[in-house]
């Protein structure tokens, strides 16, 4: 055997990859989105642990590489199907994870399930490292260029596949990568790269239905479906989400978000649009008759159209089309729909564009896109921009999006709005009802912050807020409202049953008076972000209302350590809906991590320490390896920090947060993967520079990214990924050298600490991507680039 398995290592790579991310949209249809982040967190610990296990194996591997390779890649591919079928099947409900005491050991069940493949997975390029110990830096070469393949491969694949056959795809890859292998590595019976192919046959074979996704029965989908009669009458998939679409023939459907109490019509029978099971949005059944949408003026977000005459009207976020017909209802005479998941668009324009009458045909110009995104673009002024709500009342409300990053709330996403207005004209933003109040009171302080930058002297003077049993409304206006504004905003609110929450001049007394709650704190909150100790009023409010930003884009988090023991307190009162969910999941899951990737790394420690060194070269110093710890924990923060920060910039630029996935990681992984091949070439100790590099690169990339969200967003889509690909270029090529640059040094010091760097850079990884998600919460993704300029600073300084 005179080469390494190059080829196989590149394809076990991009399966592991594709599996990541097929497992992120697998269980975000299963479960929520950041349980699903939990789950494949601690999953991927796998990578860390396939290198601690090899440290205590090594001389099996000189020995037997070549089966011990091939049964690694082939327990992967199987593994990846038989361990989702097993752990999609363990009754684990995160929501019942407080007073459920068996929910903890199905949750490790879960973890342990999943790790399984992700160990056989870096197992097999762990022991490609340690036995061509003379090839390392184009052993990592390919390993990174496989995965940058695997990610682009498995967005691509999503588009034409559903989740369950990509998954049987990515299984019978691992197979594939372990026949190669045995080619590759010289093996002269042909019957197991036989076995191999008959294998990853039997996986494409398997029946749909074992790997169909199970949703959890406390999503709105599954509880919908429990109505007698109702079904799924259309299903659409794509990397964006399961679109599905229900119809109830014996109990028809008709949501009306905060539809008033004194309404006297009901909606038309409708369809109901699910995202992922979540995110209800209504498909209404529209004959053309203009008074069968007459419960379109009877909810909050009606409002501005009793403000406005015949107006020109932006909705963002459209779905289904409910805000459209509610635009066409009140006479707007040019309707332009914005809405991002393409086959929500072509649903409504195709099988159900009869039904809907013709909602997204001539009655609106419909443009998929990124909400955000197509108002940088948009060159055109409306005399109303109108912000749909379409998450889920229960999901939001549980903080089950307090992960999410949301550039449609930001400070500058309210100044880009109102630049798009016209003199006089609305921007409109509906949001759901929380009590404590939570998000009106987040978007009140984003929206004063947005006219204060615009030069708003008396920002109070242009916002107002109305309340409806279930929704609230927040009004921006591009001008003060005159006594006549003020007055058909009081007339709308005193025929539906509406609570007034504020407009310019006020009386408390005049708030709370038809949907009474203790106090009229709407109303107080409004006033004190309006006055001058706005900044103590958010620090001592029970919930974080500081505005979002571009740099924290968090819209949805409003969690306060401070509020736990009083919101914990109250559970056997029903208080825990009061608990934001997604941020102590996000810091259960790095407590976690850290427990775990401290067994993994010291364990194989101890091992090298207790069994001595062979050729007489004795155990390495407490010194020696405490640098190769600190330097390949630093370079793994380092490398996950900027990948994740980048991440969610680009979605801004990118327009679209798929393009940003895809983009971003493809071409960090591409680049990375030259320059480690390149890092091979070079002399003496280099680390220092190319730390340096590093960093120049990254504050580049920082200084020019403001500049091209303000004057590059409306190029063409090819050429901004074309902009952000040579923008990480020489970021990624610099970044991908570190890790074989200290390998080598490794190997020449001693070759038993290989397996055990790549574990200690595995769990670094794994730990450092829930990190920067929670730093990023708190001190935005600059500082979070920042802070990984610091760990590239200590593995210059720790360079073993």
């Amino acid at each position: 055997m005179t080469a390494a398995p190059l080829i196989a290592v590149a394809l076990v790579s991009a399966a592991a990859l594709a599996y990541e991310i097929l497992l992120m949209r697998l269980f975000s249809i299963i479960l929520w989105h950041h349980f699903a982040y939990m789950i494949i967190s601690l999953a991927l610990l796998g990578w860390g642990a396939s290198g601690a296990l090899l440290t205590l194996a090594q001389h099996a591997v000189q020995q037997r590489f070549a089966p011990l390779f091939c049964a690694a890649a082939a327990a992967f591919g199987l593994t990846a199907v038989g361990c989702f079928v097993v752990a999609q099947r363990v009754p684990f409900n995160p929501l019942e994870i407080l007073w459920d005491p068996r929910q903890p050991a199905y949750l490790l069940a879960v973890y342990l399930l999943l790790l399984l493949p992700f160990l056989c997975a870096g197992a097999c390029v762990c022991m490609t490292l340690q036995r061509f110990r003379g090839e390392l830096s184009r052993i990592y070469s390919v390993d990174i260029l496989g995965a940058g393949a695997g990610s682009l491969g498995i967005v691509a694949l999503l588009f034409v596949l559903s989740p369950a056959d990509a998954l049987q795809l990515v299984g019978a890859l691992g197979c594939v990568a372990a026949a190669v292998g045995w080619i590759e590595c010289g093996g002269r019976r042909r019957w197991p790269v036989l076995a191999m192919v008959a294998l990853a046959g039997a996986v494409l074979l398997l029946p749909a239905a074992w790997l169909a996704p199970v949703m959890s029965p406390y999503k709105e989908l599954s509880q919908t479906l429990r109505i007698p009669g109702a079904r799924v009458v259309a299903q659409r998939s794509s990397p964006l989400g399961l679109v599905s679409v229900v119809e109830s023939p014996r109990i028809p459907l008709r949501h009306a978000p905060g539809l008033s109490l004194t309404a006297s019509t009901e909606p038309p029978p409708q369809w109901g649009v699910f995202t992922d099971g979540e995110g209800l949005n209504a498909l209404t059944r529209f004959d053309g008759r203009r008074s069968s949408l007459a419960h379109l003026d009877q909810i909050s977000s009606a409002l501005p159209y009793h403000l406005l005459r015949q107006p020109r009207v932006l909705v963002l976020g459209a779905g289904a089309g409910a805000d459209v017909l509610q635009a066409h209802y009140h006479g707007a005479r040019r309707i332009d729909a914005v809405e991002l998941n393409p086959q929500v668009v072509e649903l409504v324009q195709g099988r159900f564009a009869a039904a809907a009458g013709g909602v997204y045909g001539p009655m609106a110009r419909v443009h998929v896109a990124e909400a955000r995104g197509f108002v940088a673009a948009s060159h055109d002024r409306y005399d109303l921009i109108q912000v749909a709500l379409l998450d889920s009342f229960s999901a939001s409300s549980a903080g089950l999006y307090a992960l999410a990053e949301n550039y449609l709330y930001t400070v500058e996403a309210l100044q880009d709005d109102l630049r798009h207005l016209q003199p006089g004209g609305l921007l409109a933003v509906t949001r759901w009802v929380t009590l404590p109040p939570r998000d009106a009171l987040k978007l009140f302080a984003a929206a004063v912050v947005a006219l204060e930058r615009s030069g708003i002297a008396d920002p109070g003077s242009r916002l107002a807020l109305i309340r409806s049993w279930k929704t609230s409304t927040l009004l921006v206006k591009n001008g003060a409202w005159t006594p006549e504004d003020i007055a058909a905003i009081k007339g709308f609110c005193v025929a539906r049953s509406f609570d007034v929450a504020f407009y310019p001049g006020m009386r408390r007394d005049e708030a709370n008076r038809f949907n009474v709650v203790e106090g009229p704190d709407l109303f107080d909150g409004a006033q004190a972000l309006l006055g001058p100790d706005r900044d103590a009023f958010m620090a001592r409010y029970k919930f974080h209302i500081e505005p979002a930003t571009d740099d924290k884009p968090h819209f949805f988090h409003f969690f306060k350590w401070r509020s736990l023991p009083e919101l914990l307190s109250l559970k056997g009162q029903g208080g825990l809906p009061l608990l934001e969910w997604g941020y102590p999941v996000l810091v259960a899951t790095l407590a976690q991590a850290v427990v775990a990737s401290l067994l993994l790394i010291g364990l194989p420690l101890a091992w090298v320490a207790r069994t001595g060194a062979p050729h007489g070269r004795g155990v390495p110093s407490t010194g020696s390896r405490g640098r190769v710890l600190a330097y390949f924990l630093a370079i793994g923060f380092g490398f996950m920090f900027i990948e994740i920060a980048f991440i969610q910039k680009f979605v801004l630029f990118l327009s679209h947060p798929l393009y940003a996935i895809a983009v971003v990681l493809f071409a960090f992984l591409l680049f990375a993967g030259i320059g480690s091949r390149v890092s091979g070439r070079l002399k003496g100790s280099p680390v220092p520079a190319v730390v340096g590099a590093i960093a120049v690169s990254a504050a580049l990339c920082l200084l020019l990214l403001p500049w091209l969200f303000q004057h590059a967003m409306g190029l063409p889509d090819a050429v901004r990924i074309l902009i952000s690909a040579a923008l990480i270029a020489p970021l990624a090529f610099f970044m991908g050298m570190p890790f074989p640059l200290g390998l080598a040094r490794v190997e020449a010091a001693d070759a038993r600490l290989i397996p055990w760097a790549w574990g200690i850079n595995g769990c670094a990884s794994v730990t450092a991507a829930v990190l920067a998600t929670l730093l990023a919460i708190h001190i935005g993704f600059t500082a979070v680039v920042m802070a990984a300029l610091a760990m590239y600073g200590v593995a210059a300084a720790a360079r073993p």
